[in-house]
């Protein structure tokens, strides 16, 4: 961790900040989100529609503004947004330890998923803008910081959730506000164009910028190409729980079985994204590494496929090992495929942008990708039912597999065709 914190320092202020940022944004989201559910549907009493309504309210209102969070950032700076969506979600996350009303837990909600909509693509095209020639890197660190949030995260709101579920809210909504006057005072003011010192884009209609964005052609395949990845590496919070508790069942074991995938997932990016990604920039072209990575993902399904071929014990330590050790080394594959693409990935969209509109073209791959997710948890969801239903408990793998060999496939096709080359640049007229 020290190496990390030393690597950290060798960036400018503002790059450090960012990571630092992203660190409390998600410790903040991952102390409350996984909790509210059972507040909804406990505490406040809720049917479980109204609680799906709320909790997809969230979701809807981030991946479908992405693009327009990206949008504002690429016209008015990052800062702005970064600190706008910081505030909204203070609020949000305030109004929902205070209301029990529906209507103010769907406008709570809804501003929550706004927020990171917001800030997300910001801060992701500040840390391009800034990093510079070392952003491989930075997005290696950038994920670790992140990471460190998400696993702290949960840990923190059982502990405040176990006193009450609304000092968890008041807590993240504190954290928020503190993170908002740290980057109304600290954070530098960066535009999308103070990089290269050209002129403000500002020039271009937003629908004029947004045809620009559809028909470049090698953005939108990288896309969609990627999608695979974020259905793999949700699998973490979808197929794998339900697996454990499907061989384990629901009682201790489960429950400490299921924090186990978390922590390893966690804890392994924590400690080896750095040297995976000094280790891949060594050996790979940016394509390569990502064929790789998502080859590597869907490759952490074949312990759970293999698994299937195996008798389940009745009980004792055979039942505990079959429920635990195929879904723990999937969650480390997983997350090894992750630390292999993931910094390649950030970079390449980058590139691909040719280092315009950055945050727009983050805003509209966070959409395709969210959008990519919805469909394949559907999809999982029902594959996961027609393998219970017809005894056929491989069937979900199978699928999961050929999901990350197809997108390897498609990413490897992408880098030979040279589709994830920076674009040439477009001559600009002369002005006299």
């Amino acid at each position: 961790m020290k190496g990390t914190l030393a690597q950290v320092r060798t960036y400018e202020r503002s790059v450090q900040l960012l990571m630092v940022n992203q660190f409390t944004i998600n410790l903040g989201f991952y102390m409350l989100m996984p909790y509210l559910a059972a507040h909804l549907s406990g505490t406040l009493g809720l049917a479980g529609w109204v609680v799906g309504l709320v909790l997809g309210v969230r979701n809807f209102s981030q991946q479908g503004m992405f693009l327009v969070g990206g949008t504002l950032a690429d016209r008015f700076g990052y800062k702005p947004l970064i600190i706008a969506g910081c505030v909204l979600r203070t609020v949000g996350f305030a109004t929902l330890g205070l209301v029990d009303s529906l209507a103010a837990l769907i406008a709570a909600s809804a501003a929550t998923g706004l927020a990171g909509a917001l800030f997300n693509p910001a801060v992701r095209a500040y840390l391009a803008a800034d990093a510079g020639e070392r952003r491989v890197e930075a997005f290696a660190l950038f994920n670790i910081f992140y990471q460190a949030g998400i696993l702290l995260g949960p840990l923190v709101g059982m502990v405040l959730t176990g006193v009450d579920f609304r000092i968890t809210c008041l807590v993240a909504a504190g954290i928020f506000a503190v993170l908002s006057v740290v980057q109304i005072r600290a954070l530098p003011t960066r535009h999308a164009d103070d990089a290269k010192g050209e002129e403000n884009q500002d020039r271009d209609g937003v629908l004029t910028q947004w045809r620009g964005i559809l028909a470049n052609r090698p953005f939108l395949l990288f896309s969609a190409a990627m999608i695979g990845s974020y259905v793999l590496s949700f699998q973490v919070y979808l197929a794998l729980p339900l697996e454990v508790r499907r061989v384990g069942g629901d009682g201790e074991f489960g429950t400490a079985a299921v924090a186990v995938l978390f922590a390893v997932s966690g804890l392994s990016t924590i400690v080896g994204q750095t040297r995976v990604t000094a280790w891949c920039k060594a050996r790979y072209e940016p394509g390569q590494a990502l064929a790789r990575g998502l080859a590597v993902m869907g490759l952490a399904f074949v312990p759970l496929l293999s698994a299937t071929a195996l008798p389940v014990p009745g009980s004792g330590a055979g039942l505990w090992l079959m429920a635990a050790v195929p879904p723990t080394l999937a969650a480390l594959l997983l997350a090894v495929g992750t630390m292999i693409a993931y910094p390649f990935e950030m970079d390449t969209i980058v590139r691909l942008s040719g280092d315009r509109l950055v945050a727009t073209h983050y805003g509209l791959y966070n959409t395709i990708c969210g959008i990519g997710i919805t469909l394949g948890n559907l999809l999982t969801g029902v594959a996961l039912d027609a393998a219970r239903e017809a005894g056929m408990p491989a069937l979900p793998w199978i699928c999961l597999c050929l999901l990350g060999f197809a997108c390897a496939t498609a990413l490897y096709g992408l880098h030979r065709t040279g589709r994830l080359a920076a674009p040439a640049a477009v001559p600009q007229p002369v002005t006299v």
